[in-house]
């Protein structure tokens, strides 16, 4: 049994005890009685416009499945097309030379006016570094320098 099954029996047993709806309690129950009526109109609404949403959430699926698909197959296409294997070892050696792949430590200090600067190793031997925002010399020392003292 629905919900709207289940409120319009529940009139229907109202109406077949004869409540005096002028009453106080006869006007509860009929007010009891129409709010469910509403509730169950209202959640079987929400579930047809859920279901129908759910139906166009799995086709806008399969059509993206389908888009994927297609497009993985013409950068396939275009790979084989545009390199052979030769090609593409040289592609990962050039990748590999265009990025520095050390670990290089950046550091980072921050200047009065409140400009953050990051430096690395040399500059941080150096002992000071040039704010690009108001031009004052920021000087450090290491801890290293600190024990030579």
């Amino acid at each position: 049994m629905t919900l709207s099954e289940k409120a319009a029996y529940l009139k229907g047993l109202m109406e077949g005890l004869k409540l005096n709806e002028e009453s106080d309690e006869g006007k509860m129950f009929a007010g009891i009685v129409d709010l469910l009526g509403d509730m169950a109109k209202n959640i079987a609404n929400i579930e047809e416009t859920t279901i129908a949403i759910s139906d166009e959430l799995d086709e806008i699926e399969d059509d993206l499945d389908a888009i994927d698909d297609f497009i993985a197959y013409l950068d396939d296409e275009a790979f084989e097309d545009d390199y052979d294997d030769e090609d593409y070892d040289e592609l990962d050696e050039e990748d590999e030379d265009e990025f520095d792949f050390d670990d290089t430590t950046v550091y980072e200090v921050e200047c009065k006016c409140g400009e953050i600067i990051d430096f690395d190793e040399e500059t941080l031997e150096s002992g000071s570094i040039t704010c690009p925002n108001c031009g004052e010399v920021l000087e450090f020392t290491t801890e290293e320098d600190d024990l030579d003292d």
